[in-house]
């Protein structure tokens, strides 16, 4: 049991200065006190992550030119030195290729949405993890909201029967106006199909929504009927998209994202009908959840509510009532629990994805699935596709 004895190390690829995720993700890391992060390779660019690298405190010899040289040099270090596992923070379209080296070189991966370029690339992927058993997180953070937690225990339960509608949404108005053409590093990439891949918007918003929707009820999306648009000049990506879904128990839905919906900050909201019941919950106030029965009051639940809430909600919940939670939270959650994984598997003990509490490169083929079939309907005028 060594590896509880002591913080794990993390190395971190992307992130750096001029990047906003990658901050998001080490503040998250460090949140619960068990991780350090120790090497990095923050950018293409050497003097930046030099810079970055003397923000962090960093070691300047485990701050590296390339990721290439940062796998090798790191496994080649001693066991109880070199890092325990690596966060991939960087666009979309160099995710496999980082990922690939690291899971090559033995060391445990922690890697942002989307998971890869391309669906063929996601395949290639499950098959190298299952290939090395090593434990591969997707930060899906939403996932990680105790109201969240409780939400997928009572599906789960049954407590719910059996779903009928669901309304998932993600609004932003992000993009309404070309900050690409305005210098900004977050949407130069955003809208470069070379680095984005075949998903604009589908890709920043759309997985998030398809992986909360099936995290949530447990009833998978078996097709979609896709119509995406974008409508500023000079820009091919999707900004919008309007997407009817069909549920795997019967059951119907509607996924509508955004990024030029105006005046919308992070308009993530998801509302479940079923036979039994009824659950609303809206990120941007994620501590508290609707709960509606027939014929009964409307109730509001709060987060850190242990006299009614499961335990799924308590065991990710950090302070008491009344004290909000929120996006970092979330966040840290998905990292505690791919570090308890990486630490089970340090410990001879590993766990099977199936046990994950956080999403896995199953997930991550999930929402590349999704990109590449709403792209199909909507060029195809919006037809029915199959999801597997």
């Amino acid at each position: 049991m060594e590896s509880w004895n002591r913080k794990l190390r993390m190395g971190m690829v992307g992130g750096g200065q001029g990047a906003f995720i990658g901050g998001v993700h080490r503040m998250a890391a460090a949140l619960d006190q068990q991780v350090d992060l120790v090497a990095g390779c923050f950018s293409r660019d050497p003097e930046n992550t030099r810079i970055t690298g003397e923000q962090l405190y960093a070691d300047p010899a485990r701050c590296y030119a390339t990721y290439q040289e940062m796998a090798a040099r790191e496994s080649e270090l001693p066991a109880d030195k070199r890092i325990d596992f690596v966060s991939v923070v960087t666009p979309n379209a160099s995710h496999f290729d980082i990922s690939k080296t690291f899971l090559e070189a033995g060391i445990h991966v922690v890697c942002d949405k989307p998971m890869t370029y391309s669906l063929t690339e996601a395949e290639d992927l499950c098959r190298l993890v299952e290939r090395t058993g090593l434990v591969f997180a997707l930060t899906h953070n939403y996932t990680g909201h105790p109201l969240i937690r409780h939400a997928r225990q009572l599906f789960q339960s049954g407590r719910m029967g059996t779903v009928r509608k669901v309304i998932v949404e993600y609004l932003q108005d992000f993009l309404s106006v070309p900050h690409e053409k305005l210098g900004q590093k977050q949407a130069s990439w955003r809208v470069d199909p070379a680095q984005a891949g075949a998903g604009g918007t589908l890709g920043d918003l759309g997985v998030h929504c398809l992986n909360l929707l099936e995290y949530v009820t447990g009833d998978p999306v078996t097709s979609i009927c896709a119509d995406t648009s974008h409508f500023l000049p000079d820009r091919s990506l999707d900004e919008d998209a309007n997407i009817l879904l069909r549920l795997q128990g019967g059951g119907k839905g509607v996924l509508t994202i955004s990024q030029i919906a105006t005046g919308e900050e992070n308009g993530l909201r998801l509302r479940v009908y079923a036979s039994e019941g009824a659950v609303l919950w809206a990120q941007e106030d994620p501590n508290q959840m609707q709960f509606y029965r027939y014929g009964k009051p409307r109730q509001t639940l709060t987060r850190g509510r242990g006299e009614y809430l499961d335990e799924a909600a308590g065991s990710v919940t950090r302070i008491p009532p009344g004290h909000p939670e929120g996006y970092l939270e979330a966040f840290a959650t998905i990292y505690c629990g791919a570090v308890d994984a990486i630490r089970r598997h340090l410990d001879g003990a590993p766990l099977t994805p199936r046990e994950y509490s956080f999403p896995n490169v199953y997930d991550g083929r999930r929402g590349l699935e999704f990109i590449e079939k709403a792209v199909e309907s909507s060029g195809r005028g919006a037809v029915w596709v199959e999801m597997s």
